[in-house]
């Protein structure tokens, strides 16, 4: 039997955070619980999040696993077309790329993202969704 495979946005399994260091694009992505978590670092690679902002990204893709805090932190080298004070983009620090990441699609089974959902999300905020 073959599972339903669908594409979600990773928005649906983690938030994330950005800032920007020179010319570079720093994310945190986190997930919502440690299911969701074994999705991302299967899902999120470099090559992928190279590919989702290849229209605009000349340069490379850095990505760390951090399996104890249920993350992925990801650099977007050459990201902001030589830094902030000479980038003509309209959020030319990178602190609102953190959205552009969370629309990057994944594929996901039917079964895998009900188990997601399902699972109850971690965090500082105790047992409250």
């Amino acid at each position: 039997m073959t599972a339903t495979l669908q594409k979600i946005q990773l928005a649906r399994l983690a938030h994330a955070r950005s800032g920007d260091k020179a010319d570079w694009v720093d994310f945190g992505l986190f997930a919502w619980n440690a299911t969701g978590y074994a999705v991302l670092a299967r899902e999120v690679t470099a090559q992928r999040v190279a590919e989702h902002f290849a229209p605009w990204l000349p340069g490379r893709v850095e990505c760390w696993p951090l399996p104890n805090i249920l993350a992925i932190k990801l650099v977007l080298h050459d990201a902001l077309q030589g830094g902030g004070a000479r980038n003509l983009r309209l959020d030319n620090l990178g602190k609102s790329m953190a959205a552009a990441l969370l629309r990057m699609e994944i594929n996901v089974s039917t079964d895998e993202l009900a188990a997601c959902l399902a699972a109850p999300r971690v965090g500082w905020w105790g047992d409250k969704p």
